[in-house]
Order: C-alpha cells, then sequence, then structure tokens
C-alpha cells in the first residue's frame, strides 16, 4: 500500500529525523532573530518529528508481535 505522505522510497525515520533537525533548525533561527513566530514554527516540527518516530517504534512493535504470534 502507497502512502501519500510517505510514497514508496521514503523513509519514516528518515522523515522523521529530517522534522526533527529542521525543527531544532528553526528553533534555533528565532531565537537568533528574536522571531517568536519562526521559534514556534521550530518547536511545532522537532514534535512532528518526535511523534512521527513514535509512531514507527509503535509500528514496528506491533508488526513484531503479529508476527511472533503466527509463527
Amino acid at each position: 500500500m502507497c502512502n501519500e505522505k510517505f510514497p514508496r522510497g521514503v523513509n519514516m525515520a528518515e522523515e522523521s529525523k529530517k522534522d526533527q533537525l529542521m525543527g531544532k533548525a528553526k528553533k534555533a533561527a528565532g531565537d537568533f532573530m528574536n522571531d517568536e513566530k519562526t521559534k514556534e514554527e521550530g518547536k511545532r516540527q522537532e514534535t512532528e518529528g518526535k511523534v512521527k518516530d513514535a509512531a514507527k517504534d509503535v509500528k514496528d512493535k506491533a508488526t513484531d508481535a503479529f508476527d511472533n504470534d503466527n509463527k
């Protein structure tokens, strides 16, 4: 199944790490420029990356549990 958010060839883990890194960069830029909007956008993007990472972990654990039950 091809997910629009993560098309074939795009790794969910890579996407989450990219969001976390970009979020940290935006937060730092917002701090440097004293721009609250950029800083908040960075926090949101970093959090989004962490949520994607957690969702991937849950998916992996569920897949492992399902696979182990079917053996």
